[in-house]
């Protein structure tokens, strides 16, 4: 099997940039090429699928999602993505880029950090109608190697900007301070996880007290800055448990738990499974 890190590097269709476009008249790679890299990976880089007509079934950490038209869902760097055994959806485009490429573009896109916890995100008919143009300018331009990146990067950043402004279209105060103090959060989290930090630290770091703190992330996410950690500290033990053949007393410790016992206790109590059932069933899949 080859390796999907290398997928962008290998198939990209830009000189400069790692990024490739597909459709169903366009980028197609052969069926056993595709299969080669596996239906269920860990994604290296962004992936976007945007359905124009018909329906696809995709997994996204370990939960399937059906894309419908004028529906586009989105995988970010690290997340477990499930490919469906057969080909589904008369039109579509799906697009894949890397880190370098987002690190070019003129401004940060907040729904990559998924603070409203909208894996899918649903169009109406005119804006789907841009993203759809935005999507076929892009495809002109990745027809050839040689294109300037410049031009490819300026509607890449179109594009992220309307799927930005679909994604908070039904929340009335898009930029408000709670917001962008829950998105710090979940970046604060990201970076430090696996050293645990505490609710104080993650206080201070965010400049809010500890009642401020627990009333955003329980207001977006539903769940205690506490239980927000240790169920992200589970997800990230159940991607790695996808590739790593690593002992769980290993597994603990990767992870910065000190007492693997401890962990292999709190698996079980938010997953409901111990490590060995839960392994057992992904190789029963």
């Amino acid at each position: 099997m080859q390796t999907i890190e290398k997928f962008l590097d290998v198939h990209k269709q830009n000189h400069q940039l790692s990024i490739r476009l597909i459709s169903p008249t366009f980028g197609q790679l052969p069926p056993e090429m595709v299969y080669c890299y596996g239906l269920t990976h860990r994604k290296p880089h962004y992936f976007f699928i945007f359905m124009l007509d018909g329906l696809t079934h995709h997994g996204v950490d370990l939960q399937q999602f059906d894309i419908k038209n004028n529906e586009l869902l989105f995988i970010v760097p690290h997340q477990i993505h499930q490919l469906p055994l057969t080909k589904q959806g008369t039109d579509y485009y799906k697009l894949g880029f890397d880190e370098n490429c987002l690190s070019l573009l003129p401004k940060q896109y907040p729904f990559l950090i998924n603070p409203l916890n909208n894996q899918k995100i649903k169009f109406t008919p005119s804006a789907a109608g841009r993203l759809r143009s935005i999507f076929e300018v892009l495809l002109d331009l990745l027809s050839a190697m040689s294109t300037d990146p410049a031009l490819i990067l300026a509607h890449l950043n179109s594009l992220l900007t309307e799927i930005n402004a679909a994604y908070f279209a039904n929340d009335p105060n898009p930029a408000d301070e709670k917001l962008s103090k829950y998105i710090s959060f979940k970046i604060y989290v990201e970076n430090k996880l696996i050293d645990h930090p505490t609710i104080k630290e993650l206080a201070e770091a965010l400049a809010l007290n500890t009642n401020s703190l627990y009333n955003i992330v329980k207001h977006y996410s539903g769940l205690s800055p506490k239980e927000f950690i240790t169920n992200r500290l589970i997800l990230e033990a159940k991607r790695r448990l996808y590739y790593s053949e690593s002992s769980i007393k290993q597994l603990a410790y990767d992870l910065g738990f000190n007492d693997p016992e401890y962990f292999a206790r709190l698996f079980k109590k938010v997953t409901g499974k111990t490590i060995t059932v839960f392994v057992q069933d992904l190789s029963g899949n």
